[in-house]
């Protein structure tokens, strides 16, 4: 089956405007749930108002619980199977509304090992470049969303030779999850 480029182009613009929005959702979701402080930080407040407005009407039906935001994650949902819907009827498919439901849990699975893979990657790297003593105002963030999975792999595990291996314990770990869950979701969803 042959796609047009306007077909290609329109799946594109659907996929990137989607996908980054749901990652601001999600990153707002997960440092809230950390309780990390918005305050303090220009770039987290940012965050809050591009994602406040949606959120607002949906916090009127959907309260939280225990430092979980729901109405971030049933927006999300909602947000990644409209986008699912728009690209499988521009290419000409349809899917059942629970494949697509697991399919939409598949790809925020998938989007949430992937945030955490790649912050434990950028601290790691910034541990590296940044002298010691230094401010980073990236490095509060990191530690706060990345602490609680390398914690406990700390102490079970402590450091060898000065070298501290959890974050490649971690990222396999989570590459496992993915592995397991988020392929079973996409192959239940088929």
């Amino acid at each position: 089956m042959v796609i047009s480029p306007f077909t290609q182009a329109l799946v594109f613009l659907v996929t990137t405007v989607f996908s980054i929005y749901i990652l601001l959702l999600m990153l707002r979701f997960l440092l809230q749930w950390l309780r990390v402080a918005f305050r303090r930080d220009p770039l987290l407040q940012l965050l809050l108002k591009m994602t406040d407005p949606p959120l607002r009407l949906l916090y009127n039906f959907i309260p939280g619980w225990h430092d979980i935001d729901f109405a971030a994650i049933v927006l999300m949902l909602i947000l990644k199977m409209v986008e699912l819907s728009l690209i499988t009827w521009l290419y000409g498919q349809h899917l059942g509304i629970t494949g697509l439901l697991l399919l939409s849990m598949a790809e925020l699975l998938s989007l949430l090992i992937y945030i955490f893979i790649f912050a434990i990657l950028i601290q790691a790297l910034l541990s590296w470049i940044t002298p010691a003593g230094s401010y980073n105002p990236f490095h509060d963030i990191l530690y706060h969303l990345n602490e609680p999975l390398l914690r406990p792999v700390r102490y079970k595990m402590p450091q060898m030779q000065g070298l501290d291996f959890s974050p490649l314990i971690v990222i396999i770990a989570l590459k496992l999850a993915e592995i397991l869950l988020v392929d079973g979701l996409r192959y239940l969803a088929q």
